[in-house]
């Protein structure tokens, strides 16, 4: 039964794929169009590497300061944590950019397009990867606490050397997709301005009304973001993998 469903799943996707392919290699494209606008496309491609690389960093910083905040015993921070991450994962990324470039950062004075959609973009992928990290610890069997307790490890130690090495493989899958999805998010910020990747996709449709050759290529840079984390990931699944 096994195989008969394995086997009729691969020939669906096979033929799927098959399928989407002849039909999007079958159209005729007019790629000189867009020719003279490669330059763009590249300096867009590394705009969006470098406030994704920075953004992930960044995330990761504020994700696990929410996560210990969610998990603290003192209420203040525990309620402002979770506020944080509630409304944040509650409302779209999009009306967040505006309202934190157009509001937030001009009352303060702040007019750096790069860096307001970077905090934003950060902010924005932290929410997600708090409730991750914190669904991972609390994933812990209760014995390992107990356990690390027995042998005299303080809370520090117990988080350092039994803890995190245990949640890390936990959430590693859904951490990872929540970075391809940081980069793909970052294309919302062409409403403030920031010259990434998509925006110059959207220049180049406007200026040459080539919409498939504009586009197309974005398949592929963006791909070529996402696919080596998804590699990493899975090599430090097996890293930290261990016996349950």
């Amino acid at each position: 039964m096994k195989l008969f469903l394995s086997l009729t799943v691969s020939i669906l996707l096979g033929a799927t794929f098959c399928f989407v392919f002849w039909v999007v290699a079958s159209h005729e494209y007019q790629w000189a169009a867009i020719a003279p606008y490669w330059k763009n496309f590249l300096n867009g491609w590394t705009t969006t590497l470098l406030i994704s690389a920075a953004a992930l960093v960044l995330s990761i910083v504020i994700g696990a300061l929410l996560t210990a905040g969610q998990l603290s015993p003192h209420r203040v921070p525990r309620w402002l944590s979770r506020a944080f991450v509630e409304i944040i994962r509650g409302t779209p990324l999009l009306t967040q950019i505006l309202i934190g470039y157009y509001l937030i950062a001009d009352s303060i004075g702040w007019d750096s397009r790069f860096g307001v959609g970077l905090v934003i973009l950060s902010c924005f992928s932290a929410a997600y990867l708090a409730e991750i990290f914190r669904g991972g610890i609390e994933s812990i069997p209760q014995s390992q606490w107990l356990s690390a307790k027995a042998i005299g490890f303080s809370e520090v130690q117990t988080y350092c050397y039994v803890i995190i090495p245990q949640a890390i493989r936990r959430v590693l899958p859904a951490s990872a997709g929540q970075f391809a999805n940081l980069i793909k998010d970052s294309s919302l910020l062409f409403v403030i301005s920031v010259h990434e990747f998509t925006m110059q996709a959207r220049e180049t449709n406007a200026n040459t009304y080539a919409t498939f050759e504009a586009y197309l290529p974005l398949i592929l840079g963006y791909f070529i973001l996402t696919f080596p984390i998804s590699l990493l990931s899975r090599n430090l699944e097996k890293r930290f993998a261990y016996e349950n």
